[in-house]
C-alpha cells in the first residue's frame, strides 16, 4: 500500500512555533485524506527549524467511491417545487428519481454515486488547501508573491509510493499568475531534500520515508524533536560529569534549543569569577532568556561559574572559536547586568517609588504609584485572613513594585520582584517583607508555586484584587479567548492563594473595600451604569426595591461569578462537578448573603458530593426535581405562585401531615448545623426527608378537586425546595429527572 512523504523545506521556523505546526500539518492532511475517501494505516508528523514533514502510511490505491444523497420535496408537492429539485440533480423526469417512506411522509430521492480518485489526484487535492491556508500564529510573503507562509519555502518534497505527485505551491495567487504559472511564480514539488544548511547543504534524493530520515541522518539532520531533545541532554550531562557538575534542569529551555539546531553539538563555556557575585537568578536570566545557555551547578548546588551552549554545527576546532565567541557575548551582558546592580544599590528601595507616578498603570485607573497606594491599604485590611501583621504587610506592599524603576529590572524585566526583594534585604528590611516582594506576583501560572508566608499571602492577594476589580470597575473584562489583562489568571491566583492555605477570607467584603478605594471617576462612572441599569431594570418590573443601591455590594455581586466561573475550572481538573459548585455559590451562607468564603465553599461542596453518591442523596434529588416539576407546571396553568406556607389544618392524610413535621424538624437541624459549619450533619438532616417524601407521593394527591386543599399541598411541595436549598440549590444540580 502507498506511502505519502511531504517535506516543506523554509527558512527558520520560530521554535514558539514548531510543535502547534507539525499537529496542525498532520491533522489538516489527514483530514483532508479522510474528506476524500482515502482511509490509511498511520501518520506522523516531524518538524526542524527548517523543515516540516509528514508520513502516511498504508493509504489505498484508490479512493472510495461515495455517495451523495439528496431528499427532495415531498409527493404531490407543487410542481415548481419538483422541477426546480430535478435540475438541481440533472434529472429529466420525476420518474428517474426515487420515492422513499420516512417518518415524516413520502419524498422524493435522488443518489449519486461518484468514483473516487486516483490516489495521486485526491493526495492532491487534500493537501492544496492546507498549503494556501495553513494556520500560522505569524506569517510572511516574500519576493514578488503574495502567498504566506511562516518563512520562505525553498522546496517542497512530495512522493507517493516512491513517484513524484503533481503538487505546487504558487507564491504568487494573482488569477494571470495561476493560470500561466512560470518557474518565478509556483515551486514545484520533486522527490528531493536538503541536509544540513552548512555541514551538508547539497541536494538529496530519497525513496521514502525510510531512506529519506536515514539520509538525513547521514547529512547532519534529525528529524525527530525528541531525538535531539535526549541527544543535548545526553552531552550536556556527559560534560557536566567530567567537569564534576550537574546540569541543572530546565524542560522548557530544553525543548526551545531542540527547536533551534538541527544537528546539536553540546559545548561547555565559562563565566568570568568577577561576576559570581551577582544574583543567581541575574545569571540564570542572562543565560537562559537572551542566550539559550544551560546553567550548572556544584555539588553543594551552588551556581557553577560555566555553562552549556549548544551549537547547529560540529566545529574543525571542536568549537573553540564557537565556545570563545559566546563567552563574549556572555560577559557584554553580565558586565551590564553588574554595573545595574551596583549602581541600583546605591539608592534605597523606598527612595524609588515616587518615580512610578511617570509610569502608568492604566489610563483610567491611574499610575503604577497609584496603584501601590491602593494595595498597601488593601494590604492593611486583608493581612487579618492571612495571619499578617497589618503594618508590615503596607509595608512590603509599599515596596513590591518599587524595583520597575531601577536599571536592573529595566534590563531585564523578568527579574521584577526577585531584584525588588534583594535591594529590600540590602537595604535592612525584615525579611518577611522582602520575601513578599519577590512573591506578590504569584502564581503566575498553574506551574508555578503559591506564596505561603503570611505577608506575601496578603499583598499577594491584595495586588491580584486590585487589578480584577479595577479592570472590572472599567468595563474591561475578558470576552471569548480575549483576556490582555490577565484577569483570569489573576482570579485563579486569588483562588489558589486562598484555598491551598486555607484561609477563610470573606471575598464580598474584600471586594468591596478594593472598590472603594478605586479612583474616583472610575467610582462616578461605576454608579452612574449601576444607577441606570438599577432605573431599567425598574421600568421593566424586573425589581421592585426603591431603595438607593449599595454600589459597592452590587460590585461584589457582578465579580464573584467570575470567581465562580474560575473556581469552576480549577476544580473540575480536580474531578469536582461544576454544577456542585454552581449550586453552592447559588445558596446564602449561615450568616446571610452569597457565599464568598471559598474554603467553606468547598467543604460544602465535598460534603454534598459524598451525599448525592448515596442512596438517600441519590433518590432526595429525583424527590426534589418531580416535587419542583409539580409545582412549576401548576403555577405555570395557573398564573400563581406557590411558594407560601402551609396551613396546618388543612392538612389531612397522614402522609402529608408526617411530611410537614419532618420538613420543619429538618430545616431547624439542618440551619443549626449549617450555622456550626458542620455540613455533613446538615446532609444527614434533610437526608431523613426522603422516606416522608417518597410517602407523600405515594398516598396524596396533590392536584385534588378542593381547591383550598390543592394550593394547602402545592406550597407544602414548594417547602421542599425551600428546605433544601438551605444546604444547596438543588435546581442546579444535574441529574435526578428519572
Amino acid at each position: 500500500m502507498p506511502e505519502l512523504l511531504l517535506e516543506l523545506l523554509s527558512e527558520e521556523i520560530p521554535a514558539r512555533m514548531q510543535a502547534r505546526a507539525a499537529e496542525d500539518l498532520k491533522r489538516l492532511v489527514c483530514d483532508g485524506l479522510k474528506n476524500a475517501g482515502l482511509a490509511f494505516e498511520s501518520a506522523e508528523a516531524f518538524v526542524t527549524p527548517r523543515r516540516l514533514a509528514l508520513v502516511v502510511k498504508g493509504l489505498p490505491l484508490k479512493a472510495n467511491d461515495q455517495k451523495i444523497e439528496r431528499r427532495g420535496p415531498k409527493v404531490g408537492a407543487p410542481e415548481r417545487a419538483i422541477q426546480g429539485f430535478l435540475q438541481s440533480v440533472g434529472l429529466a423526469s420525476v420518474d428517474q428519481a426515487e420515492i422513499r417512506e420516512t417518518d415524516k411522509g413520502t419524498f422524493y430521492f435522488h443518489t449519486d454515486l461518484i468514483a473516487g480518485l486516483p490516489t495521486d489526484r485526491a493526495v492532491v487535492e487534500a493537501i492544496d488547501p492546507v498549503l494556501e491556508k495553513f494556520p500560522w500564529p505569524k506569517s510572511m510573503s516574500w519576493g514578488d508573491g503574495n502567498a504566506r507562509w511562516v518563512r520562505p519555502i525553498r522546496n517542497i518534497l512530495a512522493i507517493l509510493g516512491g513517484k513524484e505527485i503533481a503538487l505546487d505551491f504558487y507564491l504568487d495567487l494573482t488569477e494571470e499568475a495561476v493560470v500561466n504559472p512560470s518557474s518565478d511564480s509556483r515551486i514545484e514539488a520533486n522527490n528531493k531534500t536538503f541536509g544540513h544548511r552548512f555541514m551538508k547543504p547539497e541536494p538529496i534524493t530519497v525513496a521514502d520515508f525510510a531512506d529519506y530520515k536515514a539520509k538525513l541522518e547521514k547529512a547532519h539532520v534529525i528529524l525527530d524533536p525528541a531525538e535531539r531533545r535526549a541527544r543535548i541532554e545526553k552531552q550536556a550531562q556527559k560534560l557536566a560529569k567530567a567537569a564534576k557538575l550537574k546540569l541543572k534542569a530546565d524542560p522548557g529551555l530544553l525543548a526551545e534549543v531542540a527547536g533551534l539546531v538541527e544537528w546539536p553539538v553540546a559545548l561547555m563555556g565559562s563565566i568570568d569569577k568577577a561576576f559570581m557575585d551577582l544574583p543567581d537568578e541575574v545569571l540564570t536570566t542572562s543565560m537562559r532568556h537572551h542566550q539559550k545557555y544551560f546553567a550548572l551547578t556544584d555539588a553543594k548546588g551552588k551556581l557553577a561559574p560555566k555553562f552549556i551552549v549548544v551549537a547547529n554545527t560540529e566545529a574543525l576546532d571542536a568549537g573553540k572559536a564557537i565556545v570563545a565567541g559566546n563567552e563574549r557575548v556572555l560577559k557584554a551582558r553580565l558586565s551590564d547586568a553588574k554595573f545595574f546592580w551596583d549602581q541600583d544599590r546605591r539608592e534605597t528601595l523606598g527612595s524609588r517609588a515616587g518615580a512610578l507616578e511617570d509610569r502608568v498603570f492604566h489610563a483610567k485607573l491611574g499610575s503604577v504609584h497609584d496603584k501601590v497606594r491602593r494595595v498597601e491599604k488593601l494590604a492593611g485590611a486583608v493581612a487579618e485572613y492571612c495571619g499578617a501583621d497589618a503594618i508590615e504587610a503596607k509595608r512590603a506592599a509599599r515596596l513590591a513594585k518599587a524595583d520597575l524603576s531601577t536599571g536592573m529590572v529595566a534590563e531585564f524585566p523578568e527579574l521584577q520582584g526577585v531584584m525588588g526583594r534583594y535591594y529590600a534585604l540590602a537595604d535592612g528590611e525584615e525579611p518577611e517583607v522582602a520575601d513578599a516582594i519577590a512573591e506578590h506576583y504569584s502564581p503566575q501560572g498553574p506551574n508555578d508555586s503559591c506564596p505561603t508566608a503570611p505577608i506575601a499571602m496578603a499583598v499577594a492577594l491584595a495586588d491580584k484584587i486590585d487589578t480584577l476589580v479595577g479592570f472590572f470597575a472599567i468595563d474591561e473584562k475578558p470576552t471569548g479567548s480575549r483576556d490582555p489583562f490577565a484577569l483570569r489568571r489573576a482570579a485563579l491566583g486569588v483562588i489558589r492563594i486562598i484555598t491551598e492555605n486555607g484561609l477563610r477570607v470573606p471575598l464580598r467584603e474584600v471586594i468591596k473595600s478594593s472598590y472603594l478605594l478605586q479612583p474616583s471617576e472610575v467610582l462616578k462612572d461605576w454608579e452612574a451604569r449601576m444607577q441606570a441599569a438599577d432605573i431599567a431594570a425598574k421600568e421593566l418590573g424586573l425589581i421592585e426595591n426603591e431603595a438607593k443601591l449599595d454600589t459597592g455590594f452590587e460590585f461584589g455581586h457582578i465579580l464573584l461569578p467570575f470567581f465562580a466561573d474560575r473556581l469552576k475550572v480549577q476544580m473540575r481538573a480536580q474531578g469536582v462537578r461544576h454544577d456542585l459548585i454552581e449550586a453552592v455559590f447559588a445558596t446564602p451562607k449561615p450568616e446571610g448573603g452569597a457565599e464568598d468564603d471559598l474554603m467553606r465553599l468547598l467543604a460544602r461542596v465535598d460534603a454534598l458530593a459524598k451525599f448525592l453518591k448515596s442512596d438517600d442523596g441519590g433518590n432526595l434529588l429525583v424527590a426534589y426535581k418531580r416535587a419542583a416539576n409539580i409545582v412549576r407546571i401548576e403555577e405555570k396553568n395557573d398564573a400563581n405562585t406557590y411558594n407560601g406556607e402551609y396551613k396546618l389544618d388543612l392538612l389531612s392524610a397522614p402522609e402529608e401531615k408526617a411530611l410537614a413535621s419532618h420538613l420543619d424538624a429538618a430545616a431547624a437541624a439542618a440551619s443549626t448545623s449549617l450555622s456550626k459549619e458542620d455540613f455533613t450533619a446538615a446532609m444527614s438532616a434533610i437526608a431523613r426527608l426522603r422516606g416522608p417524601i417518597d410517602d407523600f407521593f405515594d398516598h396524596v394527591t396533590v392536584n385534588t378537586d378542593e381547591p383550598e386543599l390543592r394550593e394547602n399541598r402545592l406550597n407544602l411541595l414548594s417547602q421542599i425546595g425551600r428546605t433544601l436549598d438551605q444546604v444547596a440549590d438543588f435546581s442546579k444540580i444535574e441529574g435526578g429527572d428519572r
